[in-house]
């Protein structure tokens, strides 16, 4: 017998042909899963777009915009903004809860985001499970701005001049269920106040009711700032907890009259859910690391925003938290949307 067909009918053989499809699965699932964790170097290897829920010029549309130029520089692909206002920025959140889990659709939002959950009623998905937080891009607090005509200087100034005319003071918002809208609803509900709310497409819009006196209140983001600077509105607040560095003189709303009022408005950034994690991770380290840097800081800051750094653990939680916590508003309230 030669050599070679003794070793064909040997044991050693016979284990061989047992244990090669095993080894080929093996060998297989490895080079799978190769594939796979290399995916996100290669990622984004063409357009993405991000949706913003407003019409161009708000607040969410500028960090947006500043993301998508700084993301453009450091992938060499371009990232186009794709606006898409309405239903309290529920439109745009549509678009991404719907669109594919590849990671070139993404979202930028605020709190809007997490007070939908509860405020509207009808939504075509939920906001706890339809996306998958990437990062937590900055925040901001909200300023009480008045205009000029307004007979108020203070907070408790305002508060005697709306309850002395119920309903007579109007406020602005840049949509119905907008942190921006809420943040009055709380004012009012603290205060004991009757201020109206006026709904506007967007905080641009809104701002420009305000300069033209067709509302005379608004608890602004950093859009009413350049016309607070000129003198065309004039602030008595901020909503934070804590004064802000670039306003040190400023007082909290909290200390000129409602102990406990706090407000701020954030802005974040989500893929559709079921988006891979490397792909979640990925463009994580890629947002981080655009922000961080120090001109992306500077630019950030000068608009009014301070930026963040999160995980998409931490974010996830935060978002998590702001859904319950807006949810309280929302219910005390009695507010709803369809």
């Amino acid at each position: 017998m030669q050599p070679l067909q003794r070793w064909l009918e040997t044991p050693a053989r016979l284990a061989l042909t047992w244990l090669a499809p095993a080894l080929i699965a093996v060998f297989g699932a490895w080079g799978h899963a190769s594939a796979q964790d290399a995916r996100p170097s290669s990622y984004p290897d063409h357009q993405v777009r991000i949706v913003v829920g407003y019409p161009p010029g708000g607040s969410v549309d500028s960090n947006a915009r500043m993301l998508g130029q700084k993301l453009s520089e450091r992938w060499k692909q371009p990232v186009v903004i794709e606006n898409r206002g309405g239903a309290g920025s529920s439109i745009g959140a549509t678009t991404i809860a719907q669109a594919p889990p590849d990671g070139y659709s993404l979202l930028v939002a605020s709190p809007a985001h997490a007070i939908n959950a509860t405020l509207y009623k009808n939504l075509p998905f939920a906001t706890e499970t339809a996306f998958a937080p990437v990062a937590k891009l900055s925040v901001t607090p909200l300023f009480l701005v008045l205009h000029p005509s307004v007979k108020a200087n203070s907070v408790q100034e305002l508060i005697a001049l709306a309850k002395a005319d119920p309903g007579g003071l109007n406020y602005a918002s840049s949509g119905s269920g907008t942190s921006v809208h809420l943040a009055g609803t709380l004012f009012n509900l603290m205060a004991g106040t009757k201020m109206t709310h006026i709904p506007y497409h967007g905080g641009s819009p809104a701002v420009t009711a305000l300069l033209a006196g067709d509302v005379q209140v608004m608890f602004s983001a950093s859009e009413a700032l350049p016309h607070v600077k000129s003198g065309k509105l004039k602030m008595i607040a901020v909503t934070t907890a804590a004064r802000v560095p670039e306003f040190p003189d400023l007082p909290t709303v909290a200390e000129s009259g409602l102990p406990g009022y706090d407000v701020e408005t954030w802005y974040g950034l989500y893929l559709p859910a079921g988006t891979p994690k490397p792909i979640v991770d990925k463009l994580n380290l890629d947002v981080n690391a655009v922000l961080q840097q120090p001109d992306t800081k500077a630019r950030f800051q000068k608009m009014g925003y301070v930026v963040e750094n999160t995980t998409p653990e931490q974010f996830a939680a935060f978002t998590q938290a702001e859904i319950e916590k807006w949810r309280k508003v929302v219910q005390y309230s009695g507010a709803t949307a369809n």
